[in-house]
């Protein structure tokens, strides 16, 4: 691996491009295409991930924003084209229209993989702008392939190495930036030309946090479908020798300078030199639960104390102790009266740890779709107990969450339940369960278990087995084979949830 040092520049350096970490992204993506086999445990990983994503785009099928953007999608239709996510089998439209529904169903739920470092992120947004393109271009499954390792690799990297969230910037901008590498490699695009498609993606995909802060809408869902694609659309240009903002990380009017730490900001960004393979999709991991990551070993932390605990009205507080992200983000540190309202948005629930440990503890299960009804949100006794529940920040927690070994890595944290008679019970979780460091890690069995879980009542037992099937032989798939990737589903009831739609413009 190489680290390279990025930081701001004024104009009158002339940085060349060269030495423009867009252009080393872009390199990386190039490098791909010269080498002769994918690393077999992460070709494997990027299987998992395409079944994941299948998953928990089916089980969101039926859910408003899902159906808003599958509807716009189908107003541009298109040949070749590409698939989507609840419609007709031989349905086809544009292709960044195709990413921007089939990655709304993927994200809707909150539920498909996450990585976690100096940011964080959900790599698995990058599948549906690679699927389109590929099913539009006449790529084949090996192409795919090799565009999600790409991708996976420029997002991990970019996670590691600049953090967003510090400084209010939404993690989609670091999406963008890999999605269009993805696309670099997967259609053996030149270096210059994958360089100008990310620096287009990465100015047009940079905005706020907000879309998770405060009354979380559905663009929580929309906003990595958006930025997918403007990959798209940013590689469409640049293939068609259109130019970009540039450089659009080291300018003095650039990303660096003016959205993250200013015109002394540095950074190290690792990538790897040529010819080394590409792992950093085997440094992710995905999710058991439909909830924000930090909440998944607080889910079964919950589940694990609830025997201990005893009559839940006996509960004077609960405090999680737990790291600096998971207080700020999800928790009571991060001042939002959301989070404790009984009529928030099921995005905003998703994003509310005490709320989450509240129906964990009372239910010992999650579910993706009961554990955030209103009836289960407005139950006096949950927000009775919701409401003792706070988060605090602890310096130990804050640390292993960042610890650069990801065997130690912890997003979990400490639970300390006081009963009304002054008993204490504690307990405390460093990684979910899920995860490839805790008790019971993902495997091929884990996402088709999953996979089956949530397509039970979507697809058929046959359409189940034929998608699965076709996810095992992803390196054999041709261009015909990839639409097989999206399973066939009950059209009438989608189509019957479409009709009652709003009209938009399209």
């Amino acid at each position: 691996m190489i680290d390279h040092q990025v930081r701001v520049h004024p104009s009158s350096d002339r940085l060349p491009r060269e030495e423009q970490l867009a252009w080393k992204l872009a390199a990386v993506a190039t490098a791909t295409q010269d080498a002769p086999d994918l690393d077999p445990e992460a070709a494997a990983m990027a299987a998992n991930r395409v079944i994941d994503n299948a998953s928990v785009a089916l089980a969101s099928l039926r859910r408003h924003p899902v159906a808003v953007a599958r509807a716009q999608a189908l107003a541009h239709r298109a040949t070749a084209g590409a698939s989507v996510f609840g419609a007709a089998a031989g349905a086809r439209v544009s292709p960044e229209w195709a990413a921007w529904a089939n990655g709304t169903a993927v994200r809707e739920l909150d539920f498909h993989d996450t990585f976690l470092a100096a940011d964080y992120s959900h790599p698995g947004d990058n599948i549906p702008p690679l699927l389109a393109v590929a099913q539009h271009t006449g790529r084949s499954g090996a192409d795919v392939l090799r565009g999600i390792v790409t991708a996976y690799e420029i997002q991990v990297a970019l996670v590691k190495g600049i953090c967003l969230h510090r400084h209010r910037i939404d993690h989609v901008a670091h999406l963008s930036a890999a999605t269009a590498c993805g696309l670099g490699a997967l259609l053996r695009l030149d270096t210059a030309t994958t360089y100008q498609a990310v620096q287009q993606a990465v100015h047009t995909t940079t905005a706020t946090r907000q879309s998770r802060k405060g009354e979380i809408s559905s663009w929580k869902a929309f906003a990595p479908a958006f930025a997918g694609k403007a990959a798209i659309e940013a590689v469409d240009r640049a293939m068609r020798g259109e130019g970009s903002p540039s450089p659009v990380y080291e300018g003095e009017d650039g990303f660096l300078a003016w959205m993250l730490d200013g015109p002394g900001a540095s950074y190290t960004v690792t990538l790897p030199e040529p010819g080394e393979a590409l792992r950093g999709i085997l440094d992710t991991y995905t999710k058991e639960h439909s909830a924000e990551y930090q909440a998944q070993a607080v889910i079964d932390l919950a589940r694990r104390l609830r025997e201990r605990t005893g009559p839940l009205d006996e509960v004077r507080d609960i405090v999680l102790h737990t790291s600096h992200h998971t207080h700020q983000v999800i928790g009571s540190g991060s001042g939002d009266p959301q989070k404790y309202d009984p009529g928030a948005s099921r995005e905003t629930l998703d994003h509310s740890v005490p709320y989450i440990f509240a129906v964990a503890l009372e239910d010992g299960v999650w579910h993706h779709e009961r554990s955030y009804v209103p009836q289960r949100a407005q139950r006096p006794g949950t927000v009775e107990l919701w409401k003792k529940i706070s988060t605090v920040e602890d310096p130990e927690w804050t640390r292993r969450y960042h610890d650069p070994d990801p065997a130690r890595r912890a997003f979990g944290g400490r639970a300390v339940i006081t009963l009304t008679d002054g008993t204490v019970v504690e307990d405390e979780l460093a990684v979910a369960d899920a995860h490839p460091a805790g008790a019971r890690p993902f495997d091929r069995a884990g996402y088709t278990a999953k996979f089956r879980t949530l397509a039970e009542g979507i697809a058929t037992a046959g359409a189940q087995d034929r998608f699965l099937q076709a996810a095992d032989r992803l390196p054999e798939l041709d261009t015909p084979g990839l639409a097989a990737l999206f399973p066939a589903v009950d059209t009438d009831a989608v189509a019957a949830l479409d009709a009652r739609l709003p009209k938009g413009l399209f």
